[in-house]
């Protein structure tokens, strides 16, 4: 399912018109990057978390190069679903 997928359906059972409902989504996944960025999780009771995992510095090897480098500690965005959500997905 695509975003106009996801506009397209809250249109149609709401009534409210397309734009609107757009403007709304785009507002809603920007404050959700925004909050990620500072550092902040996103808890929507019911349905789940957006989240912020630290990845652990590591060291890889660059194949063609036949090198090693190291992978600096970073932050990762993750989705962790509420178990009310995943009960509803697995019946």
């Amino acid at each position: 399912m695509t975003k106009a997928d996801i506009v397209n359906e809250i249109s149609a059972k709401t009534g409210i018109e397309k734009a609107s409902v757009l403007a709304t989504v785009e507002a809603f996944m920007e404050t959700v990057k925004e909050s990620l960025a500072n550092e902040e999780n996103v808890y929507l009771r019911g349905f789940g978390s957006f989240i912020l995992k630290k990845r652990a510095q590591k060291t890889a090897r660059n194949i063609s190069k036949n090198t090693t480098i190291i992978i600096p500690e970073h932050n990762i965005p993750a989705f962790k679903p509420a178990k009310t959500f995943t009960l509803s997905i697995k019946e």
